[in-house]
């Protein structure tokens, strides 16, 4: 039996067209779609494993998959062959040779997401930020965003019935800043849970919006009832921006 290798592939995607990350029947998924790819060029059957899942239209600027093959592919004109067979809206970074039990899921130590708002109408931002009609109160956002991260339990903020042991995560950076006529949402921590990101920022701002205190937020906490929280923002304003591990030199992510 041939000795598998196992690597690492950055890649960047627009979540426009997918059903999110993961492989799904009857959807297209960005899993998909490089799986195909990668045999292809490797002329062998490639199944990657995603450092999460994003969900429906969400953006990638960085993500990072393994995946096992008998070769050992790493060559200049690599990754020219499969950026040539993707997508224009899929592109891959590096492939990167890594131990035969590094993982891209578990082995993640940070993970930061950005969610887009503006409030004028641009063309150019369809798709890729959410339009909001009244501008919300960015500091007292913050204030409210400073309480979050005293917490460790985000039931609240999480999809019911999700297979996952704990609903703990550590947040290490939650702020709001100002991008001309934008505002950005900056999180980041060691996990995430499913729709966790846009569920937090749909009840920041209504916290902005003054429909509640930003002391609030701690009896919607510690209630971790997802039905006292907000209303999930729309994924074209959210983007996975990186993923960090301890063995893999950080890259740009621009």
């Amino acid at each position: 039996m041939t000795n598998k290798h196992r690597f690492f592939i950055e890649l960047a995607y627009d979540g426009t067209n997918y059903h999110g990350w993961q492989t799904q029947h009857n959807a297209l998924s960005v899993q998909e779609v490089l799986n195909k790819c990668l045999s292809t060029v490797l002329r062998e059957s490639i199944e990657t494993l995603g450092c999460g899942r994003t969900d429906t239209g969400v953006h990638a600027r960085q993500f990072f998959a393994h995946f096992d093959a008998a070769q050992f592919i790493v060559h200049e004109n690599l990754l020219r062959s499969i950026n040539s067979i993707l997508p224009d809206d899929i592109a891959v970074k590096r492939i990167i040779p890594v131990s035969a039990d590094a993982h891209a899921r578990f082995d993640a130590t940070l993970r930061s997401y950005e969610y887009h708002i503006h409030f004028e109408k641009n063309p150019f931002k369809t798709g890729y930020s959410w339009q909001v009609r009244d501008e919300p109160d960015k500091a007292l956002m913050n204030l409210a965003a400073k309480i979050i991260m005293e917490y460790t339990d985000f039931s609240c903020f999480s999809k019911s019935n999700t297979q996952v042991k704990t609903n703990n995560c550590k947040i290490t950076k939650a702020e709001w800043v100002q991008k001309d006529n934008a505002i950005v949402f900056q999180i980041s921590a060691d996990r995430f849970l499913r729709n966790m990101v846009r569920a937090i920022v749909g009840t920041l701002l209504m916290v902005g919006h003054k429909e509640i205190s930003p002391e609030a937020i701690r009896n919607i906490i510690e209630s971790k009832n997802r039905s006292n929280a907000g209303t999930s923002v729309p994924a074209c304003g959210l983007y996975l921006t990186e993923v960090r591990y301890n063995f893999i030199e950080v890259s740009s992510i621009k």
